[in-house]
């Protein structure tokens, strides 16, 4: 059975990337779907827009496609439409098809019977709960990329991977937030996102620095710290999150039908029969006899013939339930955390800056990475070989005055 895998999207380079990871990863593309707001998209489409997003024609003789490359300019069933409350959309793939479009077509909300509610209806048909349907509805309103694929039930996993390997919007913490900032519902009458709107609900969303790994080249591990200042080095760590989402498997289906079938069944039944017999006789007439005198005797004959009737009966109940079980489903991925190293510099070779000679400040040695102390990200032992417990702002102090002491523990260090 096959089972369908949704994913939304902030940014519709990386939806576009999806596709592709899909399609090289055995997908069939008559399988795979997009619907991207076209505002976000970009120039998904040439000719002139003349719709405002309640219900009017996307462009006139369009070129869809025009602008999109890749795997998603070759889905099936690439075209545009308007839909009230979201705006012009880019839609392929059987998700196009369920909202009524047809290859580089543009089609108005009007003309697909939904409406609005024309995307919430599609979701809801390939068994994505309502509320969920409605919030990547909104996602895509504010310039998201929906992405679905049908997938056999030995591949439903592996989609799943690829669409989470590219940060696959969390839809529960999503709606949470539309919540928050005041989202009551999908609605219709809702204007479209501007350019500036959607640029604005991207950055809402889009991730720190840190959590893109461009912290570790930052100008902070490379500044210098003047005596009696201090430089603060942020330890930051992933946490992972695991939510879930209802999506719908196999069922079974009941149906009762009538049928007809010969039987039989064996009866005696009793016949009555009227003998007439002559005898010849040669004797004379007495009193009992009737002489010369006529009457008429009758005799009539009986029979049974079978009477059927039918009674109907229960012989046999069928009962359909539903029961619901819970079972534990461990969850492995990778965090990224900050650590922070401390080396000392060779301060050998420092010019002094009174005579213009080279002094000799001695070898300050590096940590040595390992043997790690809770709390303490640096590493390194004393010199008697028992851990080295001082924190960052220490050692970072201590490398640059040349203090060799763990204040701490009180010992000289390595």
């Amino acid at each position: 059975m096959a089972k369908t895998v949704v994913g939304l999207f902030d940014d519709f380079a990386e939806a576009q990337t999806v596709v592709q990871d899909l399609v090289n990863a055995g997908f069939s593309r008559n399988d795979i779907s997009i619907a991207a707001n076209q505002t976000a998209a970009g120039d998904g489409t040439t000719g002139t827009t003349t719709g405002t997003g309640e219900g009017h024609a996307v462009g006139k003789d369009a070129t869809i496609g025009a602008g999109i490359g890749g795997a998603v300019g070759l889905l099936v069933g690439l075209g545009a439409l308007a839909i009230p409350g979201i705006g012009p959309v880019l839609a392929a793939g059987p998700l196009a098809a369920a909202l009524g479009i047809t290859a580089g077509s543009t089609v108005t909300g009007a003309l697909i019977g939904g409406a609005g509610g024309a995307l919430v209806g599609a979701l809801t048909h390939i068994g994505i709960p309502k509320e969920h349907a409605e919030y990547y509805s909104e996602g895509v309103r504010r310039g998201g990329t929906l992405v679905t694929v049908n997938a056999p039930d030995n591949q439903a996993e592996e989609a799943v991977n690829i669409l989470n390997g590219h940060n696959a919007v969390d839809i529960e913490e999503r709606g949470a937030a539309y919540r928050t900032g005041g989202y009551s519902g999908y609605s219709e009458a809702a204007p479209a996102y501007t350019p500036e709107e959607v640029t604005r609900e991207r950055d809402l969303y889009r991730a720190a620095p840190a959590a893109t790994g461009t912290m570790a080249t930052g100008t902070a591990a490379t500044g210098k710290v003047n005596t009696g200042g201090e430089q603060v080095l942020e330890v930051v760590e992933e946490q992972l999150a695991v939510g879930k989402r209802q999506v719908q498997g196999s069922g079974a289906r009941v149906h009762t039908y009538v049928t007809e079938r010969p039987v039989e069944e064996s009866v005696t039944l009793h016949e009555e029969h009227v003998t007439v017999d002559r005898r010849p006789v040669d004797r004379a007439v007495t009193g009992a006899d009737t002489a010369f005198k006529e009457g008429t005797i009758e005799v009539t004959e009986t029979s049974e013939v079978p009477v059927v009737s039918k009674e109907a009966r229960v012989v046999e109940e069928v009962v359909v339930g539903k029961t619901a079980t819970d079972r534990t489903e461990t969850v492995r991925d990778t965090v990224r955390r900050t650590d922070v190293e401390v080396e000392e510099m060779n301060s050998a070779a420092r010019t002094t800056g009174t005579t213009g000679t080279t002094g000799a400040m001695g070898t300050a040695g590096s940590a040595v990475p390992g043997n790690r102390v809770p709390g303490v990200q640096t590493g390194g032992r004393d010199a008697d070989g028992s851990p080295d417990t001082r924190g960052i702002t220490e050692k970072v102090a201590d490398a640059v005055t040349g203090d060799r002491t763990d204040d701490k523990a009180g010992k000289p260090t390595r």
